[in-house]
């Protein structure tokens, strides 16, 4: 009898995907068979890219990932209960990067909660690497939009999309507020 494949799961708002996410994938990939990369509507956070443009952004950016680990690695949006789209998906595993402590606390609780709704799957943690510990994406942003330099923290097709809404959401700010 062949076992099942393990399907893995890497949820997140990807707004924008950062060098910390692409991190955390790479290393996923190499621990599953195929590893699904959900991009999470999540409207509450404010997202500077609507969800089809993440989709877009991380499926361009996970492509080399995919052919350098030989894993297959999917982006899919979705919304509502991750626990829900994780067994639509067939995903065994979700996994989720910490960066600190304080990312700890919140993702173990949420760990719990997702294990109470299905002991079936499990949630694993990788460590952010060293260098890439302290990239948040409401980071990212702030930095851009406030003329900083974020090269080192997105890879260049984000960069340039990242600094072209920026100028949009700018444009579109300076002339309602009649600059």
């Amino acid at each position: 009898m062949t076992e099942k494949p393990l399907v893995g799961l890497y949820p997140g708002t990807f707004d924008p995907v950062t060098n910390g996410h692409l991190d955390i994938i790479l290393r996923a990939a190499r621990l599953v068979d195929r590893l699904v990369v959900g991009v999470a509507t999540n409207g509450s956070k404010g997202p500077l890219f609507p969800l089809e443009e993440r989709v877009e952004l991380v499926e361009a950016e996970v492509g080399d990932l995919a052919r350098r680990t030989g894993t297959t690695i999917d982006v899919r949006p979705f919304r509502g209960l991750l626990m829900h789209f994780a067994r639509e998906i067939g995903a065994r595993v979700i996994v989720r990067g910490l960066r600190a402590v304080t990312d700890f606390d919140y993702e173990f609780a949420m760990a719990g909660m997702n294990y109470r709704i299905d002991s079936g799957i499990e949630t694993v943690f990788l460590m952010a690497s060293e260098r890439h510990q302290f990239i948040q994406s409401r980071f990212v942003k702030d930095i851009a939009q406030y003329g900083g330099d974020i090269s080192s923290f997105v890879p260049p097709l984000t960069l340039q999309r990242t600094l072209a809404r920026l100028r949009q959401v700018r444009d579109a700010d300076e002339k309602t507020s009649g600059a």
